[in-house]
């Protein structure tokens, strides 16, 4: 059958203005819509989402269906690749067999636990849950008080797994009166308002919902709710409920939503709306499992009623397989317990609040009717993780308006604040710096898609690049990934940005022959130890130290080799990677002149390893640096459109 998306298993966020241009921002448009279109709040909800199966982009149905009816399609191609690919056609499903004798479509979960063989038993996984192993939880408990930045920067455990605080006392948070309830959210919120309603049965979502039908469905006594349904999704920052509401004091403090989004652009509501989640659950409700979106931390308390979290730790080996099982036709039919180490069991009650850390893998049952409020938020202890997530969300083809609003934006934003921060000499601990390398590697193969990606992935890369901030967006990426290094202690040679290429010895050379100058450069001497640079204990003591622990080999030996070679190309293949497979003699008509410089560093180390009983080791690292140049005459060659100079570093350590 046709692809189709009408809920995530990660969770939605809340839709942002539809008439901006940027492809995060406009999570409501597809390939197909109108440049005029804006989608009403009723259609937001009902929207169903078709995929090509050939190139995978995600359509409106009602974009590119004509008005058929997609649940008669087997295989469905977009205009694009039909046109492209003349032998793609799109196939309709077999008219269905009709017969006396029923059919029932197996579901093995449900022969696993007993049950009928349908998938309409909402309760179906919690009947398997009582044949599994379930550990109990041995998370710490913490007072509100102790909850801080401090307690994240001095505790290597924080923020790596799930904490529970039992009372709000010390939290240093705002959470609407213990009496408070569905009725006033509605006055609050607002009953008109549309709201993501989600079957549990199907863990689909269900159109057509208002917060005021879905408060009298809630208001409903159990025995009468035609169905269990549950309302995860609801974002209410900008109503008045949100004046009732802050998160935690750790949670502000280290949100990148607070410290490194512009404050301007939040003030126009132009800022990711995941702060403020009012969560209505009604008893018996099961939220199968799933990672929030984009990997991100959560801030949970139960304000009424109660919550059972089953909790899967996002080792390497545990997110493969939930990647797997995310993308996989079985979901429904898997526990997926079953395929991970260790499933842990977590039980909160009323008043009690959980910070659940990045990619925790989990899924929730609520006995009893039941309010929550949470929030979302990124943040710089655990990056590695949240961009780990992006790709499984990208691997599994979450569609846009489920994942983390504006994530490449605030990485970008992130680089910016971590780059002047580092510029300033501010202390960024060692814990942030390590995720600030993987952020500066996925930044830096976002400048590479903008260098040479081709024209649809430089523009889309292009739209996340923030340009009230971000104006080089290839020189900040890079410029983040050196200082890093730098502030870490790790050789650097190969990646300052300030740093010049040693100039070559022989000046410029025509020609293709390659020429090549050898200057040993002897290792540095002995610094020469004076009265005045003798310090006593005390001052040794009292001067800060950075890194403490680390002591670099010093590199005894230096050599720099520098070659130049000259020769002429067709100015057509400049905007090739292989530009020499088009050579041309030189003097030939609109020929463009290529010259390569090559500069290589060459260090080397011997020393005697303690740990290999005294073995001698000898440490020889290689830094090339090419840079081309090219010239040619403009008036000639006007459909050229290439920079005039293209830099390639590369590095090789042995």
């Amino acid at each position: 059958m046709a692809a189709t998306r009408r809920s995530s298993r990660l969770s939605s966020a809340s839709k942002p203005d539809p008439k901006r241009e940027t492809s995060e921002e406009t999570w409501d448009r597809c390939a197909a819509c109108k440049p005029d279109a804006v989608r009403s709040s009723s259609s937001k909800a009902k929207t169903v989402w078709a995929e090509c199966e050939n190139c995978g982009t995600w359509f409106h149905w009602d974009c590119v269906g004509e008005g058929g009816d997609i649940n008669l399609v087997d295989k469905w191609y977009c205009k694009t690749c039909i046109a492209s690919h003349p032998e793609l056609q799109i196939t309709l499903l077999p008219p269905t067999r009709k017969s006396s004798r029923k059919r029932a479509r197996l579901d093995y979960a449900n022969i696993e636990a007993g049950v009928p063989h349908d998938q309409s038993d909402p309760n179906r996984w919690m009947t398997i849950i009582k044949d599994k192993l379930i550990h109990p939880d041995s998370f710490k408990r913490v007072k509100g008080e102790d909850l801080c930045k401090e307690w994240v920067e001095n505790n290597e455990w924080a923020m790596t797994e799930p904490v529970v605080i039992e009372t709000p006392e010390g939290l240093g948070m705002m959470m609407p009166e213990p009496g408070f309830g569905i009725n006033e959210v509605v006055e609050l919120v607002g009953a008109d308002v549309s709201v993501e309603v989600i079957d549990v049965a199907t863990q689909a979502t269900s159109p057509g919902w208002t917060l005021g039908s879905w408060a009298e469905y809630y208001n409903t006594p159990e025995p009468n709710r035609d169905r269990i349904r549950n309302v995860i999704s609801l974002e209410v920052s900008g109503t008045k409920l949100a004046e009732k509401i802050c998160p935690p004091r750790l949670v502000r403090e280290i949100d990148w939503v607070e410290h490194v989004w512009p404050a301007g652009k939040k003030g126009k509501g132009q800022y990711p709306k995941v702060q403020l989640y009012c969560l209505m659950s009604v008893a018996r409700c099961w939220t199968d499992w799933h990672v929030d979106f984009a990997g991100s931390s959560v801030y949970y308390h139960i304000l009424k009623g109660s919550k059972v979290f089953y909790f899967v730790e996002p080792t390497p080996a545990n997110l493969n397989a939930y990647e797997k099982w995310s993308g996989s036709e079985n979901q429904s039919t898997t526990w997926f317990g079953d395929l991970v180490d260790k499933v842990i069991k977590v039980e909160l009650t009323a008043g009690s609040t959980m910070i659940i850390p990045t990619g925790w893998i989990h899924c929730v049952y609520t006995p009893e009717d039941s309010l929550v409020f949470g929030g979302n938020f990124l943040h710089s202890y655990n990056i590695p993780t949240q961009l780990r997530v992006r790709d499984i969300e990208i691997s599994t083809r979450v569609p846009k308006k489920f994942r983390f609003p504006f994530f490449t934006k605030m990485c970008w934003y992130a680089a910016d604040k971590y780059v002047r921060d580092l510029k300033s000499k501010e202390e960024v601990s060692p814990r942030i710096l390590e995720g600030l390398a993987s952020l500066a590697t996925f930044l830096v193969s976002e400048a590479r898609a903008i260098e040479r990606g081709g024209k649809e992935k430089e523009k889309e890369a292009k739209e996340q690049v923030p340009g009230d901030r971000v104006r080089e967006p290839s020189a900040l990426a890079r410029e983040l990934r050196w200082r890093v290094r730098n502030a870490r202690g790790m050789d650097s040679d190969s990646e300052g940005p300030s740093t010049p290429s040693p100039a070559p010895t022989n000046g410029v050379i025509t020609g293709s022959k390659r020429k090549r100058t050898e200057t040993p450069v002897p290792a540095p001497a002995p610094p020469v130890v004076t009265q005045a640079s003798v310090k006593t204990k005390e001052e040794r003591t009292e001067s800060p130290v950075q890194f403490k622990n680390f002591v670099p080999r010093k590199w005894t030996e230096v050599r720099r080799d520098s070659a130049v070679t000259t020769c002429f190309v067709d100015p057509s293949s400049i905007q090739e990677e292989e530009a020499m497979d088009k050579l041309v003699q030189e003097g030939a008509a609109d020929a463009a002149e290529l010259q390569t410089k090559v500069d290589t560093i060459v260090k080397t180390r011997r020393y005697k390893d303690e740990n290999q009983g005294g073995k001698t080791v000898v440490e020889r690292q290689t830094i090339t640096r090419t840079l081309d140049i090219y010239t040619w005459d403009e008036k000639a060659t006007k459909d050229v459109d290439v920079p005039m100079e293209i830099a390639n570093d590369s590095t090789a350590v042995s």
